[in-house]
């Protein structure tokens, strides 16, 4: 069994990852200073000699240090998400996502960490028109967010080349699920019309509701965080995978598909009306990636189409916060 820090831990992506690799067996450290995520997320944790919380940022250089002692893996996952937010704020998004992960980076270089694995993301893709979308082509960064994250990937190549710490690098593709934040300004899609068509409001779709997006359910993401932990061939480290579905769902379908799955809780839902407002700054019209590099090296098949995974991520949203 090996020990694993995870930053952001208590976050969405986070905290499922710490709880299913607890589950396995692990040691599991979380690092967080809990300003995106929440203590209800990890608090079932408490007491299991397992578990460790370091309340810490990873802007601090020394709460990096102290989170990375003794650690095999680190799977980080601390970032500020959403495009509008690194638009609105882009000083903020750029000390977080690139001071922070730079600060993780020496931190495990410096601690002996065995392999560095990270959230990067598909807004690197950026105005690349290539589909579907395959790692090694990709076009110019359309917002602040999307910066940060390319310069996640050229520090963690360099990093490779130049102190030979080994890190793999997920590009996350609209990632949704169980303990997905509905609530603040900067809300995901999907938790956000979940809660308000239970409250019997209107979703407001961004444009024509034409636009796509790979939605990818979190056990595919907690299926890739463990198949690049643990693979041992020397060509599937120091590379990015597309970490995804290989399918794609226009805003659209995802809102008709909520209703449906929401209706047989509540068939009153079937008739909440949509509503559509201007499309977003920064958004990429289409997303659709291939995991043909993910399957062919790391083994992965995702387990979760869109409508299996909308299924349980309703039943949880359902269960929890109704």
């Amino acid at each position: 069994m090996s020990k694993i820090l995870i930053t952001g831990g208590a976050g969405f992506i986070g905290s499922n990852l710490t709880a299913y690799f607890l589950d396995k067996g692990h040691s599991v450290v979380v690092l967080d200073n809990f300003a995106t995520g929440h203590r209800h997320n990890i608090v079932q944790h408490e007491g299991n000699p397992d578990f460790t919380l370091i309340e810490g940022d990873i802007r601090n250089t020394t709460d990096c240090e102290h989170a990375v002692q003794g650690v095999d893996y680190v799977l980080h996952q601390a970032a500020l998400g959403s495009v509008p937010r690194s638009i609105k704020d882009p000083q903020t998004t750029n000390e977080v996502n690139v001071s922070g992960f730079l600060n993780m980076l020496v931190a495990a270089r410096d601690a002996g960490v065995k392999r560095f694995i990270y959230a990067a993301s598909s807004s690197t893709y950026g105005d690349s028109e290539n589909m579907p979308k395959v790692e090694h082509i990709i076009g110019k960064p359309l917002s602040p967010y999307a910066i940060t994250k390319y310069v996640n990937e050229l520090y963690a190549e360099i990093f490779s080349r130049t102190y030979g710490i080994e890190t793999i690098g997920l590009r996350y593709f609209n990632v949704f699920g169980r303990r997905q934040d509905p609530n603040g300004a900067y809300a995901a899609v999907i938790p956000k019309f979940v809660m308000q068509l239970m409250r019997h409001e209107s979703p407001i779709i961004n444009g024509a509701g034409d636009y796509s997006r790979d939605f990818t359910y979190i056990d595919n993401v907690i299926q890739m965080n463990e198949r690049a932990m643990l693979t041992d061939k020397p060509e599937a480290i120091n590379t990015v995978y597309n970490t995804a579905v290989g399918d794609r769902t226009t805003l659209n379908q995802l809102v008709e598909y909520l209703k449906e799955f929401l209706a047989e809780y509540d068939p009153q839902i079937a008739n909440v009306p949509v509503m559509h407002g201007p499309n977003r700054q920064g958004d990429i019209p289409h997303s659709l990636a291939s995991v043909d590099k993910a399957r062919q090296l790391l083994g992965y098949e995702p387990t979760h189409k869109i409508a299996d995974g909308l299924r349980e991520a309703v039943k949880w949203y359902w269960d929890n916060l109704k």
